[in-house]
């Protein structure tokens, strides 16, 4: 038999960043090194079609990728049965996203182009939020916040399992100690199976904010740490999201100064105890030129992400445009505006990290 000769690893790491991700999911069983390369995250942020924001109009939803240029796409859900999106949020799960509507939600892989209805609450008359996505004790499970009195129900904390399909509720009456305080709901951060919320006693008192978690084994939240700052204005840009990872990374931006801080904690996070969290500053951005992260209508959050020394930033301006800013080096490095593609104003928007994840096999 002749001899075959190998292809160069770094020619094979190539080659399969330009295969389609469906086609990826199926070259796992070849080898422990091919495995291992498709789980690496290095690998799908410099994969060919990887995108890193997403944006949901009320009639549409885009990728929209970011190296060597700004490209958007436009997106299907793939779920049967949506006759319309309607989203009231999207949740970046880190694997997953969710998109959440009024009553119910899809849980969703657009990189796969993978998506999977999750029945709505049968709780009548009541508002349910989707705060993320968790993998506890091998089984994936959502977190749900549902509001409003029906019937004696007070506000509650809902888990969906993905396998028995089935909701299960946590009630909070009122003055129950296990329950947050004041809930930024756009900061629910999924990491190694947890699911972490900025909360604060008072919104504009920086003193104030911490992050708490909730305990699937006793039912209750808990603090978990507290934040290196808070808000001074109810409208400084304040967003928590996972970095590297296993760590926590936290954008504060004030609305007076335009001032932006960038905050990660130094080692990775210990989910049994946050006693020994200690965050560092991580980036100063203080040029006169700095955009607003936070539109003064609306004032919903920007979306985020960290490379390297590289701040890259998704928000709305005050006309409800959507924009991507890089930054670095104390100053604004590029700005694009994407009304060429995104014509409705006011998109949702949300941070991806690429996943093999399959929807199906939740």
């Amino acid at each position: 038999m002749a001899h075959r000769e190998k292809l160069p690893w770094e020619l094979i790491e190539e080659i399969l960043s330009r295969v389609p991700p469906k086609s990826l999911v199926r070259f796992r069983i070849i080898s422990k090194q091919w495995n291992a390369l498709l789980d690496d995250k290095t690998f799908m942020n410099n994969h060919k079609m990887t995108f890193r924001f997403i944006l949901a109009t009320k009639s549409k939803i885009y990728s929209v990728s970011i190296d060597p240029v700004i490209v958007v796409r436009e997106l299907t859900l793939g779920t049967p049965g949506l006759k319309s999106l309607k989203l009231e949020n999207l949740v970046d799960c880190n694997e997953l996203l969710l998109c959440g509507k009024k009553r119910g939600a899809v849980a969703w892989n657009p990189w796969l182009g993978q998506s999977r209805w999750i029945k709505p609450s049968l709780i009548k008359g009541s508002y349910m939020e989707v705060d993320g996505i968790v993998y506890d004790n091998k089984k994936y499970k959502m977190v749900a916040f549902s509001s409003g009195k029906e019937d004696d129900h007070f506000d509650m904390w809902k888990i969906y399992d993905f396998a028995s399909d089935v909701w299960i509720d946590y009630k909070s009456e009122p003055g129950n100690s296990s329950s947050p305080n004041a809930v930024s709901g756009e900061s629910a951060v999924s990491l190694n199976g947890t699911l972490y919320w900025v909360c604060f006693r008072e919104e504009n008192d920086p003193l104030c904010y911490h992050i708490r978690k909730f305990d699937f084994s006793s039912e209750k939240w808990k603090i978990f740490c507290d934040l290196p700052c808070g808000r001074n204005h109810d409208g400084d840009a304040l967003v928590l999201r996972a970095f590297r990872e296993d760590r926590f990374s936290l954008l504060k931006q004030c609305i007076v100064t335009k001032k932006i801080d960038i905050w990660v904690t130094e080692n990775k996070i210990n989910y049994e105890n946050g006693g020994d969290v200690v965050w560092m500053n991580f980036m100063t951005l203080s040029s006169p030129n700095l955009p607003g992260l936070v539109d003064n209508v609306h004032y919903s959050q920007p979306s985020y992400f960290i490379e390297g020394k590289r701040l890259v930033v998704c928000s709305c301006d005050n006309t409800g445009q959507a924009w991507i800013y890089v930054l670095g080096d104390d100053k604004l490095i590029s700005k694009t505006r994407i009304l060429d593609y995104v014509v409705d104003p006011w998109p949702l928007h949300c941070t991806f990290v690429p996943s093999l994840v399959p929807l199906f096999s939740v």
